[in-house]
């Protein structure tokens, strides 16, 4: 953004979002250690190198051995053979069986050219010299093939997929120690406000406890990220400026809250826009109207200037930092999927304005239902705390009767 631009005119929620997401690209992707790759994108397709398994082995403990030397082995006919060896896993030095033996071997172990089955202990004496079988395994059987699970060549993880502990459990079989992906993005969080205190100090009169930078934060983290929550900024702009810019050298995405309204003290517009790189405006949504978006500091890090009330800076997290986070970090989709659910209170909304209502989502036997939580004020985190949902309220629509199905986010599902 080349110059600071407020607006009386709100912007749709759609036009601020797309806001945000012209002026971000995902991060630089490079080769990740696979444990560090947990929960990131994979920015390439990774072919296997090898084979798994690669060589023929046993699936049980028992005895290698040519399926037709014990073809007729019964409890009234059993088959004697002489143990000529024993394998271990991880110890191939018998390579090869003759006809008419046997050979004791352990699971996992290779089996030695010449033999096509596996007799588990259960059907033996478990001989150590000589070996007493009662039944016959059939060709094949007990014996992993080379290539069962995982041919050299198959693709095991596409580009773009979220990897999970399975998915590095895989790579590290077929020997790999990295997998390119994009990093986790790194997300300086400053509250503002005079008023605020550290949890733990002591409260006057007229002093609050900070929970905003924690909250987001943790919605930060929760997201995927890399949180640093800097202390408290007193409502002055040199002191503003002066956190800003100590944190900016490690900072992919910086977030405030508070500062951004109409009132005298709202230092961070009166920190930033003479920068002429941040827009501050009005966005048609409730809780969340005030917003700011630009970037900073000579490397134009992304800042968002969110309201200061926990309910109003929660929600314009979810709905323009969560895109970004996901769009810096290579993930789709940008924003969080909706379902449908019924309604059971009627609800009313500003005309003009999407709402969100705090809410709780529960499914019985009739289906899905959602009901409202605790009232409207955007100070309420109490009632945002008990809420796993929000109802979205379109900006044309001033009432939701109850029993009508209605568009909800579930705020505790990965995506």
């Amino acid at each position: 953004m080349s110059e600071a631009r407020s607006s009386d005119a709100l912007s749709t929620v759609e036009e601020h979002l797309g806001r945000v997401l012209a002026h971000l690209e995902p991060l630089a992707d490079y080769p990740q250690p696979l444990m560090d790759a947990l929960g990131l994108s994979a920015a390439e397709d990774v072919v296997s190198p090898i084979a798994l398994p690669s060589f023929d082995n046993s699936a049980m403990d028992g005895y290698a051995v040519r399926q037709e030397d014990v073809a007729g082995a019964s409890d009234d006919t059993p088959v004697h053979l002489p143990v000529v060896g024993e394998i271990g896993a991880g110890q191939g030095g018998l390579m090869a069986l003759s006809p008419g033996t046997a050979a004791k071997i352990m699971t996992g172990a290779p089996l030695p050219a010449g033999a096509d089955a596996v007799v588990p202990y259960e059907w033996t004496d478990r001989g150590v010299a000589q070996v007493r079988i009662v039944a016959a395994p059939s060709v094949g059987q007990h014996v992993r093939r080379a290539g069962e699970d995982v041919a050299a060549g198959d693709l095991l993880v596409e580009h773009g997929t979220v990897l999970g502990p399975r998915h590095l459990g895989l790579l590290a079989s077929v020997g790999r120690t990295t997998v390119r992906s994009r990093p986790r993005p790194r997300v300086v969080i400053l509250s503002t406000g005079s008023e605020l205190r550290e949890p733990g100090q002591p409260l006057g009169r007229d002093t609050i406890y900070d929970g905003n930078s924690w909250l987001l934060a943790a919605s930060a983290r929760a997201a995927g990220a890399i949180a640093y929550r800097v202390g408290i900024v007193p409502d002055e702009p040199r002191a503003f400026l002066d956190a800003l810019s100590d944190q900016l050298v490690r900072a992919d995405l910086v977030v405030t809250s508070g500062g951004v309204s109409q009132g005298d003290f709202d230092v961070v517009k009166e920190a930033l826009r003479p920068l002429g790189t941040v827009w501050f405006g009005g966005v048609a949504m409730q809780p969340g109207k005030p917003q700011g978006f630009g970037t900073v500091g000579e490397d134009r890090v992304p800042i968002f200037t969110l309201p200061g009330n926990p309910v109003s800076s929660y929600i314009s997290f979810e709905t323009f930092v969560l895109p970004a986070i996901r769009k810096l970090m290579g993930r789709t989709p940008l924003a969080r999927p909706s379902t449908r659910a019924r309604l059971t209170h009627a609800i009313s909304s500003p005309p003009g304005r999407r709402q969100f209502v705090r809410a709780s989502y529960e499914v019985d036997s009739g289906g899905p239902f959602v009901s409202p939580v605790g009232g409207h004020g955007s100070h309420l985190i109490g009632d945002l705390a008990n809420a796993n949902a929000l109802v979205v309220v379109p900006e044309d629509v001033t009432s939701v009767p109850a029993g009508e199905q209605v568009r909800v986010l579930l705020l505790d599902e990965e995506f």
